[in-house]
């Protein structure tokens, strides 16, 4: 015997037998019901102590699965709700905990969860009405979803400036290790803030303090930034058109080619960008850099590097980078 709910046609079949005086127990018979399962229907969804009228009834039923599904939570079980507001506290996108517990837990349905489904269960009415609603973590904290843009790059002239056009085919398909994007997150009134790099293929990102935007500052931090790393893993940087970039030449002593992304086409620099977004969580628009240590902002670089990515499958962005780094080094 099956197990699901009615359907209309079954009502509309129970309300004429019961009509005709047909028992429980044989209209149960002819819809291949247990009776219990008959005796529930007239009980919860007749019209009144005599009448069951199957569209009354089907009406009913349809409105209280209304209600079953308003109110049912969506975090399926104690583990996953575990797991997912722990990790949103950790600043994780619904996005990172769902494909994360994919990646730690494959095939178990125990610790599946879609990432609709954990944006579902934070948007619902009774999580926003609470003193701390679960958006607040999100690191746009918006009450509603809307398209993220970048902001737009600044054009000055640059001395030998090539331009990304000019890049190398296996670096625009994101297959050749060691190029960068370069971007200066902007502190309070422009006069501090922080130079990033971002590696195109682990989406690594690497930052660091500058005490004033100006091409020395910022070019002295890139070769500090970059001299960690073998040749092989720091092959060029793009960057924007900034007046912070005038000395970009100074690269090129580190065996590195610059490149620079056309005029007001920041998404050129598009793993830059989203990068400084992730920062800007913590560092928001008019932050005081004097007032955020070095050890603070790396703090907050190893955070979001060992956040699990959907586009590298899950793995964090330093465990791709490392990767990357070992089998090139093998192989260079």
């Amino acid at each position: 015997m099956t197990h699901h709910k009615l359907s209309e046609t079954e009502r509309d079949l129970l309300a004429i037998w019961k009509a005709q005086g047909t028992s429980n127990k044989e209209c149960a018979r002819r819809l291949s019901r247990h009776p219990s399962t008959i005796g529930r229907e007239l009980t919860r969804n007749r019209l009144n102590e005599e009448r069951y009228v199957a569209i009354y009834a089907q009406t009913k039923a349809q409105s209280r699965e209304k209600q079953v599904a308003y109110s049912k939570p969506q975090l399926k079980n104690s583990d996953i709700f575990t797991y997912v507001t722990g990790h949103l506290e950790m600043g994780w996108s619904p996005d990172q905990i769902s494909g994360r517990l994919g990646y730690e837990h494959p095939g178990d349905d125990h610790w599946q969860i879609t990432a609709e489904t954990i944006y579902r269960w934070i948007y619902q009415p009774k999580q926003m009405k609470g003193k701390h609603p679960w958006y607040e973590y999100l690191r746009r904290k918006q009450k509603r979803r809307v398209k993220y843009q970048g902001r737009k790059a600044h054009s000055s002239q640059i001395p030998d400036r090539v331009s990304i056009s000019q890049r190398g085919t296996l670096a625009n398909l994101r297959l050749e290790f060691g190029n960068w994007e370069g971007d200066t997150v902007e502190g309070l009134a422009h006069r501090n803030g922080v130079h990033t790099e971002a590696e195109r293929m682990s989406r690594k990102i690497l930052a660091a303090k500058i005490d004033s935007i100006t091409s020395i500052q910022t070019t002295t931090v890139q070769e500090q930034l970059f001299a960690r790393y073998p040749p092989f893993a720091r092959k060029s940087t793009t960057l924007d058109n900034g007046k912070e970039n005038h000395q970009h030449t100074r690269l090129h002593q580190l065996s590195m080619k610059t490149y620079f992304a056309h005029p007001y086409s920041s998404f050129e620099r598009g793993t830059n960008e989203h990068g400084n977004w992730h920062l800007r969580y913590y560092f928001p628009k008019g932050t005081d850099f004097t007032t955020v240590s070095e050890e603070e902002l790396q703090d907050v670089v190893e955070e979001i590097n060992n956040r699990p990515r959907k586009i590298l499958g899950y793995k964090t962005a330093n465990e791709r980078f490392t990767e990357l780094l070992t089998g090139v080094a093998i192989d260079y």
